[in-house]
């Protein structure tokens, strides 16, 4: 199944559009600038977030140039959050191309990050909408509030479910969780109606990042980051705390403690990728994805009445659990 094309297939018009106005926001007559834009612009990915916000204003009105604006500059902030971790994170690629800290240097990745945050800012300014703008500010907050909670949990000695629950959900669960509130709002939805958008976007969100991490404990250029890269970030995911609490292996536990050290080495963290494979962490996740599959899926159902706005929800919520890279 083509499932991008039955994702888009409600608001393709309104996703042209989108684009348009994305790519003008990110053109500089700086030569520098324009050049660090460009390569962002290409390798812009597949809009799922944007694409959420333009369904659910579908869903419960229409699509509308508050709706446009909110979603170029939510996409935005998504983007300088981005380059901003790569700074801290001191990554040197992004989805498998050079990021832009690798190919300048952290002051000129700071400095962009900056700019397109700003203007992000202009544009959910655009929509005269103080719902909307307060909305991406607490967005902001919360994943900066994220990025620090994942610095310290990693200091921390404590491995557990409840700390990762607590970290995705000031990160990707946040973003998906603010397009659903963003989307509705712009399509006029009072504030005190949109608890059940934001819930599916929150559960949306949690799906999307355990399917992340589980990909971490597979090779694949596809992904554009080789196995293990999380442990060597010091970061300790679903799969491999769930194989950890249920076995209780202390020579395994010693390694978790390394990483969060950041003492491990490359052949231990192959060690802990084989352990969680061995030991039911890949299927406690999927089970998981499973679950919380059943949960967003009783919204689309209940909530979400045109037919093919459903089968467009039901084809993003399928592919965002399928999805292989």
């Amino acid at each position: 199944m083509d499932y991008l094309s039955v994702i888009k297939e409600p608001i393709t018009a309104e996703l042209e559009q989108f684009v348009s106005l994305f790519n003008a926001s990110l053109t500089h007559d700086g030569k520098l600038q324009e050049e660090i834009f460009a390569r962002i612009r290409r390798r812009a990915g597949k809009r799922m977030r944007p694409m959420l916000i333009m369904l659910m204003a579908k869903n419960y009105g229409a699509v509308n140039d508050a709706t446009l604006h909110a979603a170029v500059g939510l996409e935005l902030l998504h983007t300088a959050s981005l380059v901003h971790d790569d700074v801290v994170d001191e990554s040197r690629e992004r989805r498998g191309q050079a990021s832009v800290n690798a190919l300048y240097d952290n002051k000129v990745a700071v400095l962009v990050g900056d700019y397109i945050l700003s203007t992000a800012l202009l544009n959910v300014s655009v929509t005269q909408n103080l719902l909307i703008v307060k909305y991406l500010s607490e967005l902001g907050r919360t994943l900066s509030d994220g990025e620090i909670l994942q610095l310290t949990s990693i200091a921390d000695s404590e491995i557990s479910e409840e700390t990762y629950y607590r970290i995705i959900s000031r990160k990707t669960a946040a973003l998906f969780e603010a397009c659903c509130a963003i989307g509705a709002i712009s399509a006029g939805v009072p504030e005190s109606r949109v608890g059940e958008a934001k819930r599916f976007g929150k559960t949306l969100g949690i799906i999307f990042q355990i399917r992340d991490d589980i990909f971490d404990y597979y090779d694949s250029d596809e992904i554009g980051k080789p196995t293990g890269n999380d442990m060597v970030e010091g970061k300790l995911t679903l799969p491999v705390i769930y194989a950890l609490r249920s076995t209780g292996d202390e020579e395994m536990l010693a390694l978790a403690r390394k990483v969060k050290a950041g003492t491990v080495s490359g052949g231990e963290i192959a060690r802990l990728v084989a352990f969680t494979k061995a030991n039911g962490g890949i299927e406690y996740a999927e089970r998981r994805m499973q679950e919380l599959h059943g949960e967003a899926q009783a919204f689309i159902e209940s909530q979400v009445a045109d037919p093919t706005l459903k089968r467009s929800l039901t084809a993003y919520l399928d592919y965002v659990i399928k999805r292989s890279k």
